[in-house]
């Protein structure tokens, strides 16, 4: 029975990890939590394994014992790493020493032997500083009742995480390990909670339905490779080939617009037109569950519209997460529909946000007849319309070799890099898109 246990909590703590990487890899706090997740299903997955061999062996293979245990110990380390993300004052230097910290600790454990000291000092020590950063969080004016949740969850993952590595001896290691689940997953969910209220999206219905679908096909694959376990038998080979279809099952499913994607790319390379309708109808598929109907755009104070006005200036080149903005609501995206006869559905919708975005930061240029300029009265319309419109990443290594540009889209990257620091840049993001989220509801 705490086999089975073991095994629904594995495909839950696998399914939820894969589902915040999915939700939006590019955010630290999901990749991060995701990414702990994962190695906690590892870590399940291995201790599965290593107490079958247990029994039938007597005793479960050295290697694995000893990888399960480091695997069990990981979330730490991702945790520390969500953590970080919590925090807006922190230096971008600090947000680089996590994967040096996942790093030193694999590389620490992977030394057979390896000295109980280090063994307990860097989980418990990046739990503890993860527990004081989401403290600071906490006072820092973020949304209280989830970051409360967030402490009381970080502190009883901080004593799970002892009683692993100093374990009583009354109290069964399988039994802590299942306990964790609990801590990891509200930590997981509140995270997830946290990006839902920063987007304007709701969590409940995409929650629920990537949930439901991998579980279907958790069961209808992994279902298949336990009914021959029961007519043959249970072996190792069989237990690790179910925990594998599973994993697989599980993946597919929940990476499943990425991999449509890149089979529409490969199959459909001849047909651009039938790849782009597919994409679109993917996105808009996908965005149905995020959008929070629950906003009165009309209710909303400034601030917080400010702040949903700069989520979707930053998906303008992804219109599946442009579709998910309740900005889609606007009046004046319904008048302007109507207008033109258009039909009223997500990807319109989506779309018509996208060009009123562009028409507001088209507000903010200069009437001097340039294209690019780098006075004082340019900085918010190069700050908005070359990353966003143009599509330039000035920051990124890839930029450096950026071929086919406009002369200004080459000027402005070469001053973006040489006199903008990337946190001016988004500061001045910040001020442009109050200035454009003003626009907006003066338009309505």
């Amino acid at each position: 029975m705490l086999s089975l246990l073991q095994g629904i909590v594995f495909s839950f703590a696998l399914w939820f990890g894969l589902y915040l990487l999915a939700r939006d890899p590019r955010k630290a706090a999901l990749r991060y939590a995701g990414l702990g997740l994962v190695a906690y299903a590892l870590a399940l997955a291995l201790d599965l394994l290593a107490t079958f061999e247990g029994r039938i062996g007597g005793s479960p293979d050295a290697a694995l014992a000893h990888w399960r245990y480091v695997a069990a110990l990981l979330p730490s380390a991702f945790w520390f790493g969500v953590s970080l993300s919590l925090l807006s004052d922190m230096p971008a230097f600090a947000r680089r020493v996590l994967p040096w910290l996942v790093a030193a600790y694999v590389l620490a454990m992977g030394v057979s032997g390896a000295a109980i000291a280090i063994t307990a000092a860097i989980p418990i020590a990046a739990s503890a500083v993860a527990l004081w950063f989401v403290w600071r969080a906490f006072r820092s004016g973020l949304p209280q009742r989830p970051l409360a949740a967030l402490v009381a969850a970080t502190i009883f993952f901080l004593l799970g995480l002892g009683l692993l590595v100093i374990p009583l001896a009354w109290l069964s290691t399988r039994l802590v390990l299942l306990a964790i689940s609990f801590d990891l997953a509200l930590l997981g969910f509140v995270i997830a909670a946290l990006d839902a209220f920063d987007e304007g999206e709701a969590l409940l219905p995409d929650f629920l339905r990537s949930l439901g679908f991998s579980v279907f096909a958790a069961l209808l694959f992994g279902g298949q490779v336990a009914a021959a376990m029961l007519i043959n038998g249970v072996t190792l080979e069989m237990l690790a080939l179910l925990l594998a279809v599973i994993t697989t099952a599980i993946a597919t499913q929940t990476f499943a617009d990425p991999i449509q994607t890149a089979l529409d790319r490969l199959i459909f390379a001849r047909f651009p037109r039938l790849r782009r309708a597919r994409a679109d109808l993917r996105a808009a598929a996908s965005a149905l569950p995020r959008v929070n109907e629950a906003l009165n755009l009309e209710t909303m104070d400034e601030t917080e519209f400010a702040r949903l006005t700069r989520r979707a200036l930053g998906h303008m080149g992804d219109l599946q997460r442009l579709a998910a903005s309740p900005l889609t609501r606007l009046p004046v995206i319904d008048a302007r529909l109507a207008a033109r006869g258009e039909q009223d559905n997500t990807l319109e919708r989506a779309a018509e946000l996208k060009a009123l975005l562009a028409e507001s930061i088209a507000r903010l240029k200069p009437r001097t007849g340039e294209d690019f300029g780098t006075s004082d009265e340019w900085r918010y319309y190069n700050a908005l319309y070359f990353p966003y419109v143009a599509g330039l990443k000035p920051y990124s290594r890839r930029a450096i070799h950026d071929n086919g540009l406009s002369p200004a889209e080459k000027a402005a990257l070469d001053w973006f890099q040489t006199y903008v620091p990337e946190r001016t840049l988004h500061n001045w993001q910040n001020a442009a898109a109050r200035l454009v989220a003003q626009d907006l509801r003066e338009r309505d």
